[in-house]
């Protein structure tokens, strides 16, 4: 009996076809498998840093600031404990570093920018109006290079709310 090379050729690349759907498929589950551990780390990432907002020495931070009763307070006050070295601005300190690290997080990805404004839009864009002052005290005397990345959140969060569909509630 003789071989059709034909029905050999057409069974070889229907064997291929599915093949390759196969691997289509295949690669279409695994990027999903990869997004939804994405999803995963960042919602564990968040829930570990926003934990740390209730700590005790975080705590501490946001009563001192809630003492001052503005804006300007808050910056006199910082700027004159930063003076003198006080024990006060370090507790002040740690307060400005959780957003400065919130910040970069979400500037390399780690943290999706829809996240923050969920959990903390309208009580960052507030903490902001309130340190403002002190930041620019901070830059006047050590450059622009005072909790930048902050300043940067907060401005993506502004426009978020002042969109139309990016309506920050809180």
């Amino acid at each position: 009996m003789a071989v059709d090379w034909a029905e050999v050729t057409a069974i070889a690349t229907s064997l291929l076809a599915l093949g390759v759907v196969g691997a289509f498929v295949a690669a279409v589950f695994a990027a999903q498998q990869v997004r939804e551990a994405k999803k995963g780390r960042e919602a564990q990432v968040a829930t570990e840093f926003f934990r740390r907002w209730n700590d005790e020495a975080l705590v501490e931070a946001r009563q001192m600031v809630g003492r001052f009763k503005s804006p300007d307070a808050l910056g006199d006050a910082f700027f004159a404990y930063a003076s003198t070295d006080a024990p006060e601005v370090y507790v002040l300190y740690r307060e400005l570093d959780f957003f400065e690290q919130l910040a970069a997080l979400e500037s390399r990805g780690a943290f999706d920018l829809d996240l923050i404004k969920l959990l903390a839009g309208p009580m960052l864009i507030d903490r902001w109006e309130m340190w403002k002052p002190a930041v620019e005290k901070a830059r006047q005397a050590r450059g622009a290079s005072v909790y930048p990345l902050f300043e940067g959140l907060v401005q993506k969060l502004q426009r978020a709310r002042d969109e139309p569909s990016g309506a920050l509630d809180g």
